[in-house]
């Protein structure tokens, strides 16, 4: 049996053991999926603003993904948007992706689990099965919004831990309960609002849907950088 553990925000990455889900529904892990989705090779996670623009200077073909605070960053190509990943062709590209949430999160757990994959709805049963290949002792760690260890704050992924743990133990999530959470949190609500300048209804519901990918997410330390890919 797989022990399951949960954990939240910043402070729960921070020495994180084992196998570490770190979960970004709105929008990081979402819109990474949906990049390697549209052909990516694989995705850089840096911490910075500043380091991205860094490994572009050094790599000009790099595709620079990201937000502060939510929003597009700039000198970077897109914000951190499924939705506009949707509209790309990114096939053989390298993306460099930071968030003010997920990214973070994993970074930080990086340093001291066993392996990382990167949860979201959208790759949650292939996430699944890959927890359960590594074997190991799970930790479901959901960022919250910046990595906010209040769990009033981003309670989609605190939804999205829920969703993983139900599945982990043989059960049947409900997807009507997962959806509403998500519909009705603060980052949910902000994609409804027509004047919200930085997350769309489209972001929202492609974070909706569910297992629409069948591979999951791992992101590994490589040459002291932490690069995603697509694990089948």
């Amino acid at each position: 049996m797989i022990r399951i553990l949960r954990a939240r925000g910043t402070q729960g990455a921070r020495g994180a053991l084992g196998t570490v889900v770190v979960i970004d529904v709105l929008r990081a892990f979402t819109t990474a999926a949906y990049a390697i989705a549209a052909g990516a090779r694989w995705i850089e996670l840096v911490s910075t603003p500043e380091e991205g623009h860094a490994r572009k200077c050094a790599d000009p073909e790099l595709v620079l993904v990201g937000e502060v605070g939510g929003r597009p960053i700039p000198g970077f190509e897109h914000g951190n948007s499924p939705e506009r990943m949707t509209a790309l062709d990114l096939a053989g590209r390298t993306l460099v992706l930071r968030s003010s949430s997920g990214v973070q999160g994993a970074l930080l757990a990086a340093r001291t689990c066993d392996a990382l994959l990167l949860g979201s709805f959208v790759t949650a049963t292939a996430t699944v099965r890959a927890i359960r290949a590594l074997g190991a002792d799970v930790t479901l760690l959901a960022m919250g919004a910046s990595g906010a260890d209040h769990a009033l704050d981003g309670p989609e992924d605190d939804a999205c831990a829920d969703h993983l743990e139900e599945l982990l133990r043989g059960g049947r999530p409900d997807l009507e309960r997962s959806a509403r959470i998500v519909r009705e949190s603060p980052a949910g609500r902000q994609a409804l609002d027509p004047t919200s300048d930085w997350i769309t209804p489209g972001d929202l519901e492609l974070a909706l849907d569910f297992d629409r990918f069948a591979f999951a997410l791992e992101a590994r330390l490589e040459g002291g950088r932490l690069v995603a890919r697509r694990r089948v």
